[in-house]
């Protein structure tokens, strides 16, 4: 009985066939940066700096595994810490473990004409947009909502390649003997387009309809900002606080967001109601996450 192999380049490892250093490009058009503080990983729409470029390494003895190295020469990691309370994500970051393990280990898994690099333990590596301070971050995560299931699917550009002496493909061999690298010029799409999905940061009522809500985002490690610091903003058409709500969600893809006002009697915190002030007047809110240490004594005070 004739048996086949399986074509390997059928998978996702094909998007890195060759590929001795490659630019990863998220759904928002931003490429995966390695911070210079070389722990951070960010994104950014500059795609022509070192930090954009990472160096991949092929697993032995795995065909559909690869490390990524950034040009200070740690590794793309999916660590353990939680990113935000109330957030599933957990953080990725640049770091050169003494011993390699698997969180530095991602497999690439095709997505049409997109990959999805996965952990060793199921979560995908994502490019998080929306609203600060979520925008331009980057966790490994499992996205349940449908506006963020896009957001870890990731377009490869390969900048440098591997040429064997032997027409073999370097990709796919468990051995490692160094090949001559052929930088490839790319330009990407994202280059020529505009930035079209950014929300507006701090713009004036008066060049767009609608309200500036200002807002934080109340963190259990430290105290709210105080209302003299006006923080992020957004522009908000409508009047209901379950609109509103659904607003942040969106942006965020977080859910069971409460939306709160900061008493400028006592500075405690007080869930919105219903309906927001009239007349698009501007307005300070916090945001509190939902299963946070915040949410658990707002329910304790018997206001949620």
């Amino acid at each position: 009985m004739q048996t086949t192999k399986p074509n390997k380049l059928r998978t996702g490892m094909d998007f890195f066939h060759r590929a001795k250093a490659v630019r990863l490009k998220s759904h928002h058009d931003k490429y995966l940066l390695a911070e210079e503080d070389e722990e951070s990983v960010t994104q950014h729409r500059n795609g022509s700096s070192k930090n954009a470029k990472w160096t991949v390494e092929y697993v032995p003895d795995y065909d559909n595994v690869i490390r990524l190295k950034s040009c200070y020469g740690k590794y793309l990691t999916a660590s353990d810490q939680p990113f935000l309370l109330g957030m599933t994500g957990r953080k990725v970051l640049q770091t050169l473990p003494n011993t390699i393990d698997s969180s530095v280990e991602w497999e690439p898994v095709r997505d049409g004409v997109r990959v999805k690099l996965k952990t060793r333990y199921g979560n995908f590596l994502r490019g998080n947009g929306g609203l600060p301070p979520w925008r331009n971050t980057v966790t490994h995560d499992i996205p349940h909502r449908t506006v963020t299931q896009d957001w870890i699917l990731w377009d490869v550009d390969v900048v440098e390649i591997n040429v064997s002496k032997h027409g073999s493909d370097p990709a796919f061999e468990n051995n490692n003997t160094p090949s001559p690298a052929v930088v490839v010029p790319t330009v990407s799409a994202s280059f020529s387009r505009q930035q079209s999905n950014e929300l507006s940061v701090g713009v004036s009522p008066k060049t767009k309809e609608g309200r500036v809500i200002y807002y934080h985002v109340a963190e259990d490690d430290r105290e709210v900002s105080d209302e003299g610091v006006e923080g992020y903003s957004l522009i908000f058409k409508g009047n209901g606080v379950d609109d509103l709500r659904k607003k942040f969600e969106e942006e965020t893809g977080l859910e069971g967001i409460i939306v709160c006002n900061k008493s400028p009697l006592n500075g405690k915190l007080y869930p919105l109601r219903l309906q927001l002030p009239p007349n698009n007047v501007t307005m300070h809110v916090v945001l509190v996450l939902p299963f946070s240490k915040v949410a658990t004594e707002l329910e304790a005070q018997g206001l949620l």
